[in-house]
């Protein structure tokens, strides 16, 4: 089911609306113009929003993306920490009862406490953002851990961090991140985009990368990452070693010994040869001896 929400007319020029809020854009928080207007369509696309999407979008800048949002899904929350931009937004969609706007940095912020203020009674909610590349990791991590679940996400990141996202096991890519964001979630590269389509134009190339949530979540829960982050905390180490020995996992040596043996895994081996799979049963071992 589709929804014609109204939406405010694109601007002629997204430079001329920089001149008139008198908008410099900040180094310091990652922020580029975004010129063609096609990879914002194509971002809403893949997010496949319908009349009962609730979505989040994060970093919402001079509300390009905003308006695709806006005319796609039931209700928008575009979160800006740049209070520069406020205005712009106000103008364009302070009338419209179904966008909601908040300034605020979304790292201090659930999505679940968001959602109860802003988009109250909601039954699906998505994400899409053309995200800060400051906070990429800090932010991912955020959203999969958070305890309201997605239906899905749908980003631009830097194009090298599409592609740890997507690694196999056993790759130099294959951490911490790519873990517990192909455990939680189905993720693919949708797009590519070159660095020529920003102003100010960044140092690298980047792409739109989807999330969809799969209906079985890992059976250790957020326990999950704790283990993988000291698994991985010295990846040339051997498992026994690592969790053992890193301090900030905290489980007793016995319970990883045990926990390791109960989910047959060699303590030798090194994490990036472990599977998702043996990853959670080795979490939901460990757990269950804690």
């Amino acid at each position: 089911m589709t929804v014609s929400n109204p939406v405010p007319k694109a601007p002629l020029n997204l430079r001329d609306l920089c001149g008139k809020y008198g908008i410099k854009f900040k180094k310091a928080l990652g922020q580029n113009l975004l010129l063609d207007d096609n990879i914002n369509r194509i971002m809403t696309e893949a997010a496949e929003l319908s009349a009962e999407d609730d979505v989040f979008e994060v970093g919402a800048g001079l509300g390009a993306l905003t308006r695709h949002l806006a005319a796609a899904a039931r209700r928008v929350l575009a979160v800006e920490i740049d209070s520069s931009f406020m205005p712009c937004l106000e103008e364009q969609f302070g009338g419209m009862d179904h966008v909601r706007l908040f300034r605020g940095d979304i790292l201090n912020h659930g999505l679940r406490d968001l959602a109860e203020e802003f988009l109250p009674g909601g039954a699906s909610y998505k994400l899409v953002s053309n995200v800060p590349y400051y906070i990429t990791t800090p932010l991912l991590f955020h959203i999969l851990e958070a305890p309201l679940r997605l239906k899905c996400m749908v980003v631009m990141v830097q194009q090298e961090v599409g592609a740890r996202l997507t690694a196999p096991m056993n790759t130099a890519d294959y951490g911490v991140l790519p873990v517990i964001a192909q455990a939680r979630t189905e993720v693919d590269v949708v797009h590519y985009v070159p660095a020529s389509c920003f102003v100010p134009r960044p140092l690298v190339d980047s792409c739109i990368v989807r999330f969809r949530w799969r209906e079985t979540q890992p059976e250790a829960g957020t326990f999950l990452l704790k283990v993988v982050r000291a698994a991985f905390a010295h990846r040339r180490k051997t498992l026994h070693n690592s969790l053992v020995k890193s301090g900030s996992f905290g489980a007793p040596k016995q319970a990883v010994i045990d926990g390791l043996a109960a989910a047959q895994i060699d303590p030798a081996r090194r994490p990036q040869t472990l599977s998702i799979q043996e990853f959670d049963r080795l979490a939901l071992e460990i757990k269950q001896r804690l």
